[in-house]
């Protein structure tokens, strides 16, 4: 009996993610997996990605250009009824992420969409918030959120101003991913601040699969802190960068 077939999906365009975090985030996933998955880039620049990574154009869904920068549209593109003949089950990982435990779990956690709930991070009120910094669906399986912004992309974007948002009004029964899975460096590694400067980040935690990074700072002015002076040098950062092919100049 063939396994199903398991994906990691990845997106970058424009100039803010180098071609290099693609390349470490296929080399750390690769080393946290068991079995078969395809690792697979929708971008709009495949030069610099290592030969043993697909890369497909991301697909036109009707976005105007600012659609790239205010809210992460092209996202939703993944959910394409036929996308480059790819099929099975999905992961999408922000290239902004650090791998640090095993995907496979991942791929057999049931739901129609699981995502992030980052409610709890920021300790909000209210209910879940859903986050699209990882999720997994079934490939073809969701073709009403393309659908919807490709007939009323204006209506769509001033309604809910980013991508995730988006999914969170417009799906029902979201599955969201065990708190201990998804750790965020900003709010559970992070030093407070003063405190940084003499002791170290926290090392994420052995439950967790996937350290995820929203806003500043960003990997590599962890990893190069001479890129930004604001922050300082994580050793682990360091080490997890340059034992998957990353360049620490």
């Amino acid at each position: 009996m063939n396994e199903p077939e398991r994906t990691i999906l990845c997106m970058k365009w424009g100039t803010l993610y180098s071609a290099e975090y693609v390349n470490v985030l296929f080399s750390a996933c690769r080393a946290f997996m068991r079995g078969s998955f395809r690792f697979v880039c929708l971008t709009d620049d495949p030069q610099g990605l290592a030969e043993d990574i697909e890369h497909y154009p991301i697909p036109d869904i009707g976005l105007e250009p600012a659609d790239y920068y205010h809210g992460a549209w092209p996202k939703i593109s993944v959910f394409s009824a036929s996308l480059y003949g790819l099929s099975g089950r999905a992961l999408f990982i922000d290239l902004d992420s650090v791998i640090c435990g095993s995907l496979d779990d991942m791929f057999d956690y049931d739901g129609e969409l699981v995502a992030i709930d980052s409610q709890p991070w920021g300790r909000r009120p209210g209910g879940p918030r859903t986050g699209t910094g990882v999720f997994s669906f079934n490939l073809g399986a969701l073709p009403d959120l393309v659908a919807r912004i490709s007939k009323n992309r204006a209506t769509v974007v001033e309604k809910y101003k980013i991508e995730q948002d988006y999914v969170h009004g417009e799906l029902e029964n979201i599955q969201y991913w065990p708190q201990s899975w998804i750790r965020s460096y900003k709010y559970h590694l992070r030093r407070p601040p003063i405190v940084s400067w003499f002791f170290d980040a926290k090392t994420p935690p052995e439950s967790a699969k996937i350290i995820a990074f929203h806003g500043r700072p960003r990997p590599i002015e962890l990893i190069r802190p001479e890129s930004d002076r604001r922050y300082k040098l994580v050793s682990w950062m360091q080490d997890y960068w340059q034992s998957h092919g990353g360049s620490l100049s």
